[in-house]
């Protein structure tokens, strides 16, 4: 069976694989205080150096949202975020349960835009203190609907966020297929319109991983203490340094979101030319399909895939593309879902 059910379903790239085999014997500080995180640190730092950053390393997507909401935001403040937000939809209420509400905004997308914000946070002002505060936007780059950021709408957001005094956090768990969806800007860039952001190994080709970067000198110190209380500081931190080494050292980490968003797009364009409707177009290595339950039958039969919502009475499916998938797998994608067409009664 084929698998487009995610990209984080496979191990890992082989430079990360070479060299955790060459470490597996080599004696480390715990914590995050250890030489491969510090050169980790180091090479992700010389990728923004416009801007000092702190990095930070933790585990997974949502820990890492957790901990950042519960670092930046005092008890009575919120955030802003669209409604297919990852912290809205798929983190189990993880940021309500530290106490902080998420605000939740009509996307547009899979977007926020700055008159949104400035509606938002407007509407909250009008009680002040009778509604929570709304101190931070979080957006996701690329989106959970595979769109992606241009450099007006960041460069936008930034304003709102500087004129409104927000935090502007943001998402970055597919931030490589971002970047190499032909977008005009770079980490550099990223690092100076952001507060916070997190960076993504889990589903850019690592075992697992994300990485903090703070930009906002305001927001630097403490965070191994949020860290710590939120269980987010692994005592084996050096694995997850590990991960950010083989991803940066040679811009793995770039070649594998080019990998993962070129074969998305030819299947993407593929379907299209078929006949298949888009729920969302996607710039990146997520595609997400409309199909008729005859279709879903067919492909599901011969496919490991998500459904991802509800289309009248149809189906809109995804399929992810990752750092494992191959040419010749998308090529028979490809084929099943020819034969699913021609398979839809008249």
């Amino acid at each position: 069976m084929l698998f487009f059910r995610n990209d984080y379903g496979q191990g890992c790239i082989p430079e990360i694989l070479a060299l955790l085999e060459q470490a597996n014997q080599v004696s480390c500080n715990g914590y995050g205080q250890d030489d491969y995180c510090e050169q980790a640190s180091a090479l992700i730092q010389s990728k923004m150096p416009d801007t000092e950053v702190d990095v930070h390393f933790v585990m997974s997507g949502t820990l890492t949202n957790q901990t950042i909401l519960k670092h930046i935001l005092r008890s009575f403040e919120a955030v802003i975020s669209p409604d297919t937000g990852h912290i809205a939809t798929h983190e189990t209420g993880a940021i309500e349960a530290t106490g902080h509400k998420v605000v939740i905004v009509p996307n547009s997308a899979g977007k926020l835009n700055a008159a949104m914000i400035r509606k938002t946070y407007n509407g909250h002002m009008l009680q002040y203190e009778h509604m929570v505060y709304p101190k931070a936007v979080y957006i996701s780059n690329a989106t959970e609907l595979g769109t992606v950021y241009t450099r007006k709408e960041l460069e936008e957001i930034r304003a709102v966020c500087d004129e409104l005094d927000l935090y502007l956090m943001m998402d970055g768990a597919r931030i490589g297929s971002a970047l190499m969806s032909g977008v005009d800007y770079t980490l550099n860039d990223i690092a100076k319109w952001c507060d916070i952001f997190s960076i993504g190994g889990t589903k850019n080709g690592a075992l697992f991983g994300e990485a903090v970067c703070i930009s906002n000198p305001l927001l630097k110190p403490y965070f191994r203490f949020v860290m710590k209380q939120n269980g987010a500081m692994l005592a084996k931190g050096w694995l997850l340094g590990l991960q950010f080494i083989g991803l940066f050292q040679k811009d793995a980490f770039y070649k594998v979101a080019a990998h993962e968003n070129k074969l998305a797009q030819q299947l993407q364009s593929h379907a299209m030319e078929l006949g298949y409707p888009l729920f969302m177009k996607s710039d990146t290595n997520l595609v997400f399909l409309v199909v008729t339950p005859a279709e879903l039958e067919y492909l599901r039969a011969r496919v490991d895939f998500e459904i991802w919502d509800y289309w009248n009475d149809d189906i809109v499916i995804r399929f992810v593309t990752s750092f494992h998938t191959t040419p010749e797998e998308v090529e028979y994608l490809g084929v099943y879902l020819e034969e699913a067409k021609e398979k839809e009664p008249d």
